[in-house]
């Protein structure tokens, strides 16, 4: 059982890396989409193939994060007890939060400024640097917002929350016991179903109903939970959470299947279909629409997910040592990446190259400068030891 939990792991945690690595792609393709999104640029080379991959990599990423997430939150919390697993998780997500909130919000303002006046044709890198550490000045307005790192903040609060409730109700031994057993049941039929995406696509569409757009919101303006957000994110790390009772579950959800293929390609076509009407709220049949587009948003963020775990599961379940060493920078790549990509995106914005060339470059530069950072600062300093994936259990 131990080797089977041994390599289990070792396709999990290139799954995890894959998560935080494509926000990187994500985030380096938006200066791209055909139409002004509000980013800190836009490209004059745009492509039509960004809002596509845009909508689907958004659909399931930080989904997938948070399953990870919940997945390998109580391994430690079963191995380390309550006490050595809250301070871990102080270290490891709260002192993240805070000290990268306070480096890169600085960065990320400066990079909207001069994204803006490079725009206009009037870039001044200095002024906007002033005007980034400037805004530090606000505080407390904005304090912990307006960064990437909302999904820190968020994982935190999650965490705590279901840890809570797992503590809540080893105190009611009967309601306890009852409850398990029904998740347990429902995890496993879940779990070995092929047809895992549509029964896991059902509950989703509650919360992604009452978000403020199709698809999932972006909880980044504010302090106060986004509840659907936090209800979605929250679900899925508490699946995760719950894939971890039994090496059966997440193996069984691992298990490639033709349904599961056809679910996601049916759930990719038709919400890239139906979400043309997003903005069309005075169609006759919106309500319809929209419904129909959650529906197969749904199917798509949970049917990819599944098949993540199984083509992962196919290529990276024997030890390697570059999956290795990206699952153990992915977490500093993702935190550091996105002034990288805004400043990139900025000088290459104005450049005529075909969009594709750019993309490649910036994220060429990106990584490439995330990792040598890493490799010269982090991987093995108190900053290395502070943000490792140490959750898994130690490798041969």
């Amino acid at each position: 059982m131990q080797n089977q939990i041994q390599t289990r792991l070792y396709y999990l945690d290139a799954v995890r890396a894959f998560a935080l690595i494509l926000g990187l792609v994500f985030h380096a393709s938006l200066s791209f989409m055909p139409i002004y999104i509000g980013w800190a640029v836009m490209d004059i080379n745009t492509s039509e193939a960004i809002p596509p991959f845009v909508l689907i990599s958004h659909s399931f990423r930080m989904a997938l994060f948070f399953l990870i997430a919940g997945y390998f939150s109580r391994m430690a919390f079963k191995k380390k007890g309550l006490q050595v697993f809250l301070k871990s998780r102080a270290i490891k997500i709260a002192i993240p939060l805070l000290i990268g909130w306070f480096l890169l919000r600085p960065l990320l303002v400066s990079g909207w400024v001069i994204g803006a006046e490079s725009m206009r044709g009037e870039a001044n890198i200095l002024n906007g640097l002033k005007t980034g550490f400037a805004s530090l000045l606000d505080l407390p307005a904005h304090f912990l917002i307006g960064t990437h790192l909302w999904f820190l903040y968020y994982l935190l609060l999650i965490t705590l929350t279901v840890v809570f409730i797992s503590k809540l109700f080893e105190q009611r031994t009967q309601s306890k016991y009852y409850l398990t057993k029904i998740i347990d049941s429902s995890v496993d039929f879940v779990s070995k179903s092929s047809w895992s995406p549509l029964f896991l696509a059902i509950p989703t569409i509650g919360a992604l109903w009452f978000m403020q757009n199709w698809g999932i919101d972006t909880p980044d303006k504010s302090l106060v939970p986004v509840l659907p957000v936090f209800i979605l994110y929250g679900a899925c790390f508490t699946f995760g959470w719950y894939l971890q009772r039994n090496p059966t579950y997440v193996e069984n959800l691992s298990t490639l299947s033709a349904q599961k293929i056809l679910l996601s390609l049916g759930g990719i076509v038709s919400a890239i279909l139906l979400s043309k009407y997003e903005m069309n709220v005075s169609h006759a049949h919106f309500t319809m629409l929209k419904s129909a587009f959650l529906f197969a948003y749904a199917i798509m963020l949970w049917g990819l997910i599944t098949l993540i775990f199984g083509i992962f599961k196919v290529f990276f379940s024997e030890p390697n040592k570059i999956v290795k060493y990206f699952a153990d920078a992915s977490y500093w790549l993702y935190l550091i990446h996105l002034p990288l990509v805004i400043y990139l995106q900025i000088f290459f914005a104005e450049i005529q190259l075909h969009w594709l060339v750019k993309l490649v470059s910036i994220l060429s530069l990106t990584l490439g400068i995330s990792l040598l950072m890493y490799q010269l600062f982090v991987k093995r300093t108190f900053i290395g030891r502070i943000i490792s994936a140490n959750d898994s259990p130690q490798r041969k």
